[in-house]
């Protein structure tokens, strides 16, 4: 029986610490990446190395916390993990609530999402990671911008998974990491609000609060088991946005769709 494979991103924030041994010393699902990891690895770890200001451009902070990020990037290989899923903590991890789902649809989850990291190149909800900071669309020396180096990786591990159906639920610059071609049909998502604004009807796309809306998304599609958008016209988001079909775009295997909440 076929099954949805729903790609999403990592989050921002992260908390530091775990429990779990050093990931070098744990056994992650994507073992063809562990070439390729050790090399981003190796690049970033040079990287902090350079002028604050050079660290502060590549990983996108400033201040405190551009030490604070180079101690946990040059600590990555022996710092204390946990679970991918525990380790994200922003919006689209927050709406999606893994913990407080019951057992049989955290293993569904565990099953049927992936997520693409700047570091790990693709991750299983359960594999075990440190704290870190490296952004997919970041430019490593020798390695160029990461979505172009993980492309042909990422393309590989998920040609051998189940990639026959796609939810690609993710921004631009990690929906650049795979190529596409390889899913029978991938399906994206956007968020509109149907607003009045100068006295005419808009659709203008949501963007502060796409990962939040896209953490329900994931619970439905798994829970449902969605292979198509149709499956969504009984979908009612808690924010109030509805599936509109005919907003519907195809072109080749790819499936744009949107869901509007009317302000």
């Amino acid at each position: 029986m076929s099954k949805p494979l729903i790609l999403i991103p990592p989050s921002e924030g992260k908390p530091s610490g775990g429990e779990g041994w050093p990931w070098l010393e744990t056994d992650h699902f994507f073992k063809d990446l562990q070439g390729p990891r050790l090399e981003v690895i190796k690049a970033l770890k040079k990287s902090m190395k350079e002028a604050e200001v050079n660290r502060s451009k590549l990983l996108g902070v400033k201040g405190k916390k551009v030490g604070e990020a180079t101690k946990a990037n040059l600590n990555v290989d022996k710092s204390a993990t946990m679970p991918a899923i525990e380790r994200y903590t922003g919006v689209l991890y927050d709406a999606l609530s893994y913990s407080s789902l019951p057992a049989s649809l955290q293993k569904k989850i565990d099953d049927q999402v992936v997520i693409f990291s700047g570091l790990w190149g693709a991750l299983k909800p359960k594999d075990l990671i440190p704290d870190y900071k490296l952004k997919m669309g970041a430019k490593l020396p020798h390695l160029g911008v990461l979505s172009r180096f993980w492309k042909p990786h990422l393309t590989s591990v998920l040609r051998s998974s189940n990639t026959k159906f796609v939810w690609d639920l993710l921004p631009g610059e990690h929906s650049a990491g795979w190529d596409p071609l390889i899913a029978e049909r991938r399906i994206r998502v956007k968020f509109l609000d149907d607003i009045v604004k100068n006295g005419k009807q808009q659709l203008v796309s949501v963007s502060h609060w796409n990962k939040l809306l896209k953490g329900a998304l994931v619970q439905y599609v798994i829970e449902n088991q969605l292979l198509d958008p149709s499956g969504l016209t009984n979908f009612s988001h808690p924010e109030g946005y509805v599936f509109a079909p005919e907003l519907s775009i195809t072109s080749g295997n790819t499936i744009d769709i949107a869901l509007v909440s009317k302000k």
